[in-house]
């Protein structure tokens, strides 16, 4: 008979005869032959197989696999997976890039929000990712935020959903076009609406909301203190873009007279409650400032290069004490969204910058599931560790990425070609099967998403 827990109908999972099971615990234990044992979504034991129960109401046989946690993304706009290689943004840099995109985004419709979401979900589930932040910060033609939580829950994939908003438009001197831009008292207003309706504060949450106004060119000085506000005085998190390239320091000085750094200080856009995308131009004073206050940082190297901002000085930050996380950032950036790939950047682009030294396969790993746990202020995911969420991924040791690489699978997974997840778990449900994904019939949402896609660049 399965084993069951003490409780009855408790749901249990046994993954067992991993190659490698990659805890990223306390003491970093790669154990071969190792598996685990979770009861409803939540981990009980790890360790060799041999030590575990012999059986579950589910069994996962991992031979020849390496197991590890499921990897957390810590920015994305996942809208942007319809507007991907948009011939007249391919060569930009961010404002350039910005300007071309900011009309076809105004054609966006809840529908296109709803399978949007769930076509980047999916992508990054078969990337290894388990949690995912998402960025959505216009809402043209009747969109809401709602849109997104929804598909997020029909997917499977552990949410942080972040209510972004431009309220500052090309008349009042910001970037986006009057048409994308909201009042500030319907922002505050709908923040507050979503915190009430789908915010859950506790460990093993599966969705909790973010106040994220876009970006200092965007948004103004009182929403950004009044969203920070509001967000203490409801216990959310706050996010938003910061120092991402040379003109947007330019930007800063000019509006505000002070770095991105400095004006974000003075707001009280500090602490281990925020985190910021890209601070590609965060300058020394912006790194201590960011490590004494415990504020985060998602790094977002593809987008980063993509859009020739520069190279992130990660190894300075995780130096100082700063907490990173990574980012696959919107799709109309990166155009893509392999989440474990997007770790092998943030290696090789530390490598490019300050030396083959700068930041080992091992140290992006833990980046990826680690650093983003402590970024999103969860102390609940990244690891595989009693008590923790049962968030695992594995990848398929036969494939050709590793091929002569088996002497060090772990840093294969980063040093190789990115391949995809073979199996995902999220909260103790198998979400991704033998590589395909199991909540959705995703050819009829791809079908739907391309459908989409094609609308936007016709009108």
């Amino acid at each position: 008979m399965p084993a069951r827990s003490a409780a009855t109908g408790n749901k249990t999972l046994l993954v067992r005869n991993a190659d490698v099971l990659v805890t990223m615990d306390g003491e970093r234990r790669e154990i071969r032959g190792g598996g685990l044992y979770c009861v409803n979504g939540r981990i009980a034991q790890v360790g060799p197989t041999a030590q575990l129960p012999p059986t579950a109401d589910e069994v996962l046989d991992m031979t020849g696999h390496i197991v590890i946690p499921g990897l957390v993304n810590t920015h994305h706009h996942m809208y942007q997976s319809l507007t991907r290689a948009v011939p007249a943004a391919q060569d930009a840099e961010l404002f350039g890039w910005l300007k071309t995109l900011y009309p076809i985004w105004s054609r966006i419709t809840p529908e296109m929000i709803e399978i949007s979401t769930q076509t980047a979900m999916a992508e990054l589930m078969l990337s290894g990712c388990t949690t995912s932040s998402d960025h959505l910060y216009l809402y043209p033609n009747g969109c809401t935020l709602d849109d997104s939580i929804d598909a997020a829950r029909r997917i499977g994939m552990r949410f942080h959903a972040a209510r972004g908003s431009m309220s500052v438009g090309e008349s009042a001197g910001g970037l986006p076009p009057d048409s994308l831009v909201e009042r500030e008292a319907d922002i505050l207003d709908d923040s507050q609406r979503l915190i009430d309706a789908y915010h859950d504060p506790g460990r093993f949450s599966m969705t909790r909301l973010v106040l994220a106004p876009c970006s200092p060119f965007s948004v103004s000085r009182e929403l950004m203190r009044d969203s920070a506000a509001l967000a203490r005085e409801c216990g959310v998190s706050l996010h938003t873009h910061l120092a991402e390239n040379v003109n947007d320091i330019a930007y800063s000085r000019e509006k505000f007279g002070m770095t991105p750094t400095e004006y974000v200080e003075d707001l009280g856009w500090v602490g281990p409650d925020v985190w910021h995308a890209h601070c590609v131009q965060l300058d020394d004073e912006g790194v201590y400032l960011f490590a004494r206050t415990g504020t985060g940082v998602a790094h977002c190297p593809c987008s980063n290069m993509r859009l020739a901002s520069g190279i992130a000085p990660v190894r300075k930050m995780r130096d100082a004490g700063v907490s990173v996380g990574l980012g696959v950032d919107g799709s109309a950036s990166n155009d893509g969204a392999h989440l474990l790939g997007e770790a092998r950047q943030a290696m090789l682009l530390q490598r490019v910058g300050f030396g083959p030294a700068a930041m080992s396969a091992r140290e992006a790993l833990e980046i990826a599931t680690l650093g983003g746990a402590k970024v999103l202020g969860r102390d609940d995911i990244g690891a595989l560790a009693v008590d923790m969420a049962a968030d695992v991924v594995a990848f398929d040791l036969g494939a050709i990425e590793f091929a002569g690489a088996l002497h060090d699978p772990v840093a294969a997974l980063v040093f190789c070609a990115p391949p995809k997840v073979a199996t995902s778990v999220i909260n103790g449900r198998v979400v991704v099967r033998d590589g395909r994904v199991t909540t959705v019939d995703l050819p009829v949402v791809l079908e739907r998403h391309n459908a989409f896609a094609r609308q936007l660049l016709v009108r």
